[in-house]
């Protein structure tokens, strides 16, 4: 009998692991020191410094006034801070999901941009709750990178416009192609120069923390790393004060950003419903026109979130439940303070990575950097040249284009290219969302396609007792897509490779699964088969299998192990096994079957070097067994 004691422990044991499991902040914070603060404090402070230029460039890209990327770029790192499982990450608005928001909020007001935020959440929620993660499972790495390699194309061609100083509206990627290439004649030159340049410099800086030096420099490495960590800020620093001081002294050249709205976010409820056309819009209303990307955009969030945090577990696992709850807590808990869409990530994440965050507490230095920006620098943000911040947008996702898989991709299966293509292809001249679909939709059908298509293999086979029968091997499970395939490749080898006269057997040994369909064709094949004097036998099935079988009531015999196949196949045919032969005897055994040759038109077996056709089955005719007999002797 188990003490009292010992009972609580082990109720308190299993508390302490659901805490730890689930508030992360439990395990860390006990630990933490001076040391580590000071981590925290540099990458915190760093990743506030990419993402204040990247959040104002993502709002843009998501056709929203540059005050709501920040806004959706300091909850989140809050929420991850207590509830985060990788010190890594961190949360704020995203090419990706910026890109997606604009494709719903195109003709509308900002509130579906932030409803989306809240609903996201929700899903998100729902999903963690259910342990619905392994739904993400279903969208393999081709399908991500087709993905990906679109939406970087896309959001690349959609800056453009900022990028050359043109002024237009678009709708999807072709209609963007077609009108920066009619209005390329209208580009302005001071912004297409310094867009152009901010690229170049961008990319230089990019390789800056690359470059070898001794490690007797350390303090130049270290700089050069801080400048090309910063570049973002720095580029869009540089090119302010340039519009400042030609704003002051003369006429600015440059397209601006803007009058940025100053303060905080207003404390409240997402929007329920909306005014926009001239009338009221209600929730149904809004959630019906959002469609499809209240589902797609929490699942491509939590896709990119989850492997981010793979990428910097090294090698440790992942709770993709833990990274849904909080993903959804960040998302439902900003849209209170009018965010958009948020997931984790990538880039500035790797800038945390590289700066030497400590804990998930550096997400609160980066949070307050972002509030100190929106409480004091928002009159600066109206220097900021838009040729910039597209700058800054298309170098962050030129390096998302994963070109460079497709040629291992082509030498490991080429069949994933497939979904790969139409995943990229459809995403740029439909949309992200039909697009995803279409190639998760491919991918599936692939996947379904060896079920009903199993490998099959056979061959004749003569046993040591001089029994010969046709052995066909399945390489897959016994589904109803492929029963009918089983059926017509099985009835065409026995009549051409068996002659109709010997018995078939079916080897189950590696068919890990039958349903009903399959039980009841297999049934009618073996009544088709024993009508012309070939029994059917299922070889060495899976409990599970041969379980199956006799629920449905069906009539094929089932052998359990290859043991028992030479009586079974005895007492079928009614032969008596040969006995062993004397070498002194000149006696010829029966003929041995090497091989099969198999086509689709014409089945074949290729025989042994004496050329007895003998059938093994007894044949009901007196005078074939005569003439097999008077065979026999002469032989």
């Amino acid at each position: 009998m188990s003490s009292p004691s010992k009972h609580r422990f082990k109720k308190q044991s299993w508390y302490k692991r659901l805490m730890y499991k689930r508030l992360p902040v439990s395990s860390w914070l006990p630990g933490y020191n001076s040391e580590k603060a000071i981590a925290d404090l540099i990458a915190g402070i760093t990743v506030g410094l990419t993402v204040i230029p990247q959040a104002l460039a993502y709002a843009t890209l998501a056709g929203l006034p540059p005050q709501y990327g920040l806004y959706s770029s300091f909850m989140g790192c809050f929420i991850y801070t207590i509830f985060g499982s990788c010190k890594d990450i961190t949360l704020g608005p995203t090419a990706l999901l910026a890109l997606m928001t604009y494709e719903q909020i195109q003709g509308r007001n900002f509130d579906y941009a932030i409803l989306l935020c809240f609903l996201t959440g929700v899903v998100q929620l729902v999903m963690g709750i259910l342990h619905l993660g392994v739904l993400i499972d279903f969208i393999s790495v081709p399908v991500t990178v087709g993905f990906t390699s679109a939406t970087s194309v896309i959001i690349a061609v959609s800056q453009f416009k900022g990028l050359l100083g043109l002024q237009f509206k678009s709708r999807g990627f072709i209609d963007t192609v077609k009108k920066v290439i009619v209005n390329i004649p209208n580009a302005r030159l001071a912004d297409t120069t310094l867009g152009i340049s901010c690229i170049i410099i961008l990319l230089i800086m990019r390789k800056m923390k690359d470059i070898n030096l001794p490690s007797s420099q350390k303090g130049i490495k270290k700089t050069l790393w801080l400048l090309s960590t910063s570049r973002n800020a720095i580029i869009v620093l540089v090119c302010s004060l340039m519009a400042f001081f030609f704003d002051r002294y003369s006429e600015s050249p440059f397209k601006l950003t803007g009058t940025v709205k100053e303060g905080l976010p207003a404390l409240g409820l997402p929007p329920f419903n909306t005014e926009y056309g001239g009338r009221n819009v209600t929730f149904i209303e809004m959630c019906s026109d959002l469609g499809s990307s209240i589902v797609l955009v929490p699942i491509i969030g939590v896709l990119g979130n989850v492997a981010i945090a793979k990428a910097f577990a090294s090698g440790e696992s992942v709770d993709a439940t833990q990274e849904l709850l909080t993903l959804s807590l960040a998302n439902i808990f900003g849209s209170f303070v009018s965010a958009m869409p948020i997931t984790g990530s990538f880039s500035r994440s790797a800038v945390n990575h590289a700066s030497g965050v400590a804990t998930q507490f550096g997400g609160i230095y980066t949070g307050i950097l972002v509030l100190l920006a929106l409480s004091l620098l928002t009159p600066y943000f109206y220097f900021i040249p838009k040729a910039s911040l597209a700058a800054v947008v298309i170098c962050a996702v030129i390096f998302m284009i994963e070109y460079e898989v497709v040629k291992p991709m082509w030498r490991s299966r080429r069949a994933d290219l497939m979904p790969a293509f139409a995943t990229f292809a459809i995403c740029l001249m439909v949309g992200v969302e039909l697009g995803i679909v279409a190639g998760v939709a491919l991918n599936v059908v692939l996947l379904l396609y060896p079920s009903a298509r199993p490998q099959l293999e056979a061959e004749i086979v003569t046993t040591s007792s001089g029994f010969s029968y046709l052995l066909v091997t399945v390489g897959n499970s016994l589904y109803f897509p492929s029963v009918e395939y089983i059926r017509q490749y099985v009835s065409r080898a026995a009549q051409k490779q068996a002659g109709c006269s010997m018995p078939v057997v079916i080897d189950c040994r590696y068919v890990l699964g039958a349903d009903f369909t399959a039980a009841k064709g297999l049934c009618a094949l073996s009544n088709s088969l024993s009508s012309r004097g070939q029994p059917l036998v299922l070889l060495s099935p899976r409990a599970s299998v041969a379980s199956v079988f006799s629920g449905a009531g069906s009539s094929v015999i089932v052998v359990l192990t290859p043991n028992e196949l030479d009586a079974t196949l005895q007492d079928l045919t009614g032969h008596i096994a040969l006995p062993i032969i004397d070498k002194k005897e000149n006696v010829t055994p029966p003929p041995t079957y090497r091989s099969l040759q198999n086509t689709d038109d014409v089945i074949e077996v290729v025989i042994g070097e004496e050329h007895n056709t003998i059938p093994l089955l007894k044949n009901n005719t007196t005078e074939t067994v005569r003439k097999n007999n008077s065979e026999v002797n002469d032989t």
